[in-house]
């Protein structure tokens, strides 16, 4: 973020909303207190009246900040205009894009380059790094490169999630440094871990196996039951990728890399498990999934027994 004044127009692009909301905080702290914030649903608005919003000024006085949010389809669909509007923009207000993408050979991204700004908001390849960095500068932690490589397996690149983990050591920890054994003992890891464990043994083909910690993880938290549709979610999810990797080109270790598999035993037996299910057996087992999420909110069965009759049915 530059240091001089506030920019006309920002790109924040990448996946990780994290970030872009760290980086719309610092655009908003520097156009002050008094600013006016205009906000924009990218997919429905219309070029009018978000440029009429930019070239008009605040209401009240001060700075006016309008940010597009999901601005991927609203570039697309005014693509030449919005060209037009970066090259010259409106020093009444100070517009943000937040997309997921932006290719740096198109026009519009050197246009924003040459008047405003380009914030890149991909999770970081040096997670361990990040939640070093992150735990020092928010959190006011020390955490050992271990324990920081161990949140980065536990939780992964969802910055949110980590930032949240580092917030809750940060009142729990006693002297400001975070050492692996305070990660592994945090009970939400404990939990988590265990649940990871349950949906391994999924992916290795042992419902028995799966059911039994199932059972055990609901002995230590029944709110646990609202939970496992989210992982086994998270986890067709990647399965799913996996065979389109797979098609692609890539190999297994490449694969499971790419997905974090872990640990590193788990990772042929999430293949094979891939490989036995197919396309249609995902596309079935997230159906059914889907299915057991409806039924158990909306009262429909006992959400622990239909998330077991789950675990059955992708074993089969």
């Amino acid at each position: 973020m530059p240091a001089s004044s506030l920019s006309p127009v920002y790109a924040l692009v990448g996946s990780d909303s994290f970030l872009q909301l760290q980086y719309l905080a610092e655009i908003l702290k520097k156009a002050g207190k008094g600013a006016q914030r205009i906000d924009a649903d990218g997919e429905r608005a219309e070029l009018a009246e978000v440029l009429d919003e930019v070239r008009c000024f605040a209401m009240f006085g001060g700075t006016k900040v309008v940010v597009v949010q999901n601005a991927d389809a609203f570039i697309t669909r005014y693509r030449e205009q919005l060209e037009d509007y970066v090259a010259k923009p409106s020093d009444s207000a100070t517009l943000v894009f937040r997309l997921a993408s932006l290719p740096a050979n198109q026009r519009i991204y050197k246009a924003i380059s040459k008047t405003g700004v380009i914030e890149k908001c991909d999770p970081p390849k040096d997670l361990a790094k990040w939640i070093i960095d992150r735990a020092k500068s928010a959190h006011q932690l020390m955490v050992q490169p271990d324990a920081a490589r161990l949140l980065a397996d536990y939780v992964g690149d969802d910055l949110a999630r980590q930032d949240n983990e580092l917030a809750k050591l940060a009142l729990t920890v006693t002297d400001s440094k975070v050492r692996p054994q305070d990660v592994a003992a945090g009970v939400a890891f404990q939990r988590e871990q265990q649940m990871s464990e349950m949906v391994n043994a999924v992916a290795a083909g042992k419902p028995a196996e799966a059911i039994q910690r199932w059972r055990r993880l609901l002995q230590m938290d029944n709110s646990t039951e609202f939970r496992a549709v989210t992982w086994l979610a998270i986890w067709l999810t990647n399965v799913r990728k996996a065979l389109a990797m797979k098609r692609s080109g890539m190999n297994s270790f490449a694969i499971t890399s790419a997905l974090r598999i872990w640990p590193r035993e788990m990772q042929q037996p999430f293949l094979d498990t891939a490989n036995l299910l197919g396309e249609r057996g995902v596309a079935r087992a997230i159906d059914l999934l889907a299915e057991i999420d409806r039924q158990s909110k909306s009262g429909v069965g006992d959400a622990a027994e239909n998330v077991e009759r789950f675990l059955l049915s992708v074993g089969k």
